[in-house]
């Protein structure tokens, strides 16, 4: 009987970094690639478990020109690595769902199974995808389930046999057991089944990014991975057992989904030089365009002109979160600050990381606080970044890893070829 290993937290970076693909565009001997191509091999050498790339299908949304396309990034990164993951963030939204099944199904074959979705339903970006707008939250997640649904099914409509070599070396198909799903729903008809073999995970991983309730109901239905902005532990483990509890209704495996969070960390030599880092930071702020970010947090249509730094903002400001297109989840979480009474200097200073968890200390302080969440079984992956830089990559992989490493936290290897492996799924 095979035993399984002990549980341990799953580490992501992003691809990205400086110089990034807008700068290494000007220098005609570089491809836009390039960093993300040295980031892989740090991460890889490190043992991390994925790269993750996020994606905005604007220019200029939210104050940043964009994206290259995350599918094809990664299947680039996947020819200059060979064992850790490639998370790819592309919508339902704007996809059809048999494109999404091919899609991944051979970014899980060119990387040997090492792929995985962050899917997401958008809150930008509808401009450049016909006249209708942007759906409701509702209508955009009936269409991501829908879209899994569909997917799944693809990917699961080669059974086991359907595949074997034959004695000249070739395969040898047996059409009987590749079955059509012959789907017919609200938002699309799909016959299948699909024109791939199996893929080397069965299903690539399944990550789902959102916080809202319907967000919630999606990712306990469907996702083995959760992407969070949980700012406290309390908030960690009012949301995990949420979407937990829900998972469990639905017949779920205890444990599922994995909660990934965002740590957006500031390290320092001593607990004094991080503190000197986060008040430099937060002096250097612009406050005033600070309303603007915040009023987006908060959906978009709250008036913060004329509000008071120093004071709480009224509950009579909250909007109403029902009622809000874009980004609600963002939305809960900012009017849960203001119940809670912080000022509007505060909330500005948390809406530069846009309400996700941030940490200040050495590293041996920072693997304290990991260690605290992990433990309390409300972390299971965690996001790092700065690999490109060389002082944050010493904190990152020679302090905070090397810590968590010690504790038998992280894991000293990678455990398997696939990321499934090795996130422990």
């Amino acid at each position: 009987m095979a035993v399984r290993p002990p549980r341990t937290l799953g580490i992501v970076t992003g691809a990205g970094g400086f110089p990034g693909p807008y700068e290494l565009a000007l220098d005609p001997g570089k491809s836009t690639v390039d960093t993300a191509r040295t980031v892989a091999a740090l991460a890889e050498a490190a043992r991390i478990d994925a790269l993750f790339v996020p994606d905005l299908l604007s220019f200029g949304a939210q104050g940043t020109i964009g994206a290259q396309e995350p599918l094809v990034y990664v299947a680039a990164l996947s020819q200059v690595t060979t064992s850790i993951g490639l998370i790819a963030t592309v919508s339902t939204t704007f996809h059809h769902p048999y494109n999404l099944a091919r899609l991944f199904g051979t970014l899980d074959h060119v990387s040997n199974g090492r792929a995985a979705w962050n899917l997401v339903t958008s809150s930008i970006g509808e401009e450049n995808f016909g006249p209708d707008g942007l759906p409701s939250p509702e209508e955009r997640y009936a269409r991501a389930a829908e879209t899994l649904d569909i997917v799944n099914a693809l990917w699961d409509s080669w059974q086991p046999g359907a595949l074997r070599l034959g004695a000249d070396g070739r395969a040898v198909l047996d059409p009987s057991k590749v079955r059509a799903i012959d789907h017919v729903g609200k938002y699309f008809s799909v016959a299948g089944p699909l024109n791939l073999p199996p893929l080397p995970q069965g299903r690539p991983v399944l990550i789902q990014a959102g916080q809202s309730a319907a967000g919630i109901e999606l990712g306990a239905t469907y996702a083995e991975v959760v992407f969070t902005a949980l700012a406290t532990l309390d908030s960690a483990r009012e949301f995990t057992g949420r979407i937990r509890g829900r998972a469990a209704e639905l017949g779920r495996q205890p444990g599922l989904p994995l909660i990934f969070s965002s740590f957006h960390a500031t390290f320092g030599a001593t607990e004094a030089e991080a503190r000197r880092l986060v008040r430099e930071r937060h002096e250097a702020i612009d406050f005033q365009a600070g309303r603007g970010w915040l009023a987006e947090m908060l959906g978009g249509h709250v008036d913060l002109s004329e509000a008071p730094l120093d004071e709480p903002l009224p509950e009579s400001l909250l909007p109403d979160v029902a009622a809000i297109g874009r980004r609600r989840g963002r939305a809960e979480i900012f009017s849960g600050f203001i119940k809670q009474g912080y000022t509007l200097r505060e909330l500005i200073i948390a809406a530069q990381d846009t309400g996700h968890w941030n940490v200040a200390g050495t590293p041996e302080q920072l693997a304290d606080a990991v260690e605290e969440r992990f433990r309390a079984g409300v972390l299971d992956v965690l996001s790092v970044g700065g690999l490109h830089d060389p002082v944050q990559h010493d904190y990152v992989v020679n302090g905070l890893l090397h810590h968590l490493r010690k504790r038998g936290i992280v894991k000293e290897d990678y455990l398997g070829p696939t990321l499934r492996d090795n996130l422990g799924l």
